[in-house]
């Protein structure tokens, strides 16, 4: 069986200290840093569950991210999104992906800082507008130019981004060099 030299191998998992398995790892950042992609590979490399907070709480709400934008407005979606986050991570340890604007939510943020390893995957704005051109799914960028939304969401949030255990390049290169660069901080992280 051949293996794909650029994908981290069983030694790279094996260097990871079982501790960190016993957290959740939750993934924040800008929309388009591959938060869900890279969540799904990393899950994978450390034989843990992996859920996407957005997809909860679509299930949760019976509706789609963009109708409960439209319908009740942003602050509500907040406050449905951090009770999600705070019901996912009280259960069993997985890695999780946040949609952009959770980890900027004070309290979800210090459930995420206490409760979780929290990794920020940080991407420029080209990396950013290439990947969210490729869905029309997202409610903060309908009907407005891709790159001065995410410039003047990168200034406000990157600081509060900044907060994270955890910061990762999460560059146009293929997503398994970002999981490589995950793998290699987390067998050098301590709590």
């Amino acid at each position: 069986m051949s293996r794909n030299p650029k994908s981290p191998g069983p030694a790279m998992t094996a260097a990871i200290p079982a501790a960190i398995r016993e957290r959740s790892i939750v993934l924040v950042g800008l929309m388009g840093s591959g938060k869900s992609t890279i969540g799904r590979r990393l899950a994978q490399r450390l034989g843990m569950a992996f859920a996407d907070a957005d997809d909860e709480i679509e299930r949760a709400a019976g509706m789609t991210i963009s109708d409960i934008f439209a319908r009740f407005g942003e602050d509500y979606f907040r406050e449905g999104e951090r009770r999600v986050i705070a019901r996912m991570l009280s259960g069993r340890p997985h890695v999780l992906a946040t949609g952009g604007g959770a980890f900027i939510n004070d309290e979800t943020r210090a459930l995420i800082l206490a409760d979780s390893i929290c990794i920020w995957l940080d991407a420029d704005i080209p990396t950013l507008v290439e990947r969210t051109a490729r869905r029309n799914h997202r409610p903060l960028l309908k009907g407005r130019n891709a790159g001065q939304v995410l410039r003047d969401l990168a200034e406000v949030r990157n600081p509060i981004y900044a907060e994270a255990h955890i910061r990762v390049s999460s560059a146009s290169s293929p997503h398994e060099h970002t999981v490589r660069a995950i793998l290699e901080e987390l067998s050098q992280w301590k709590a």
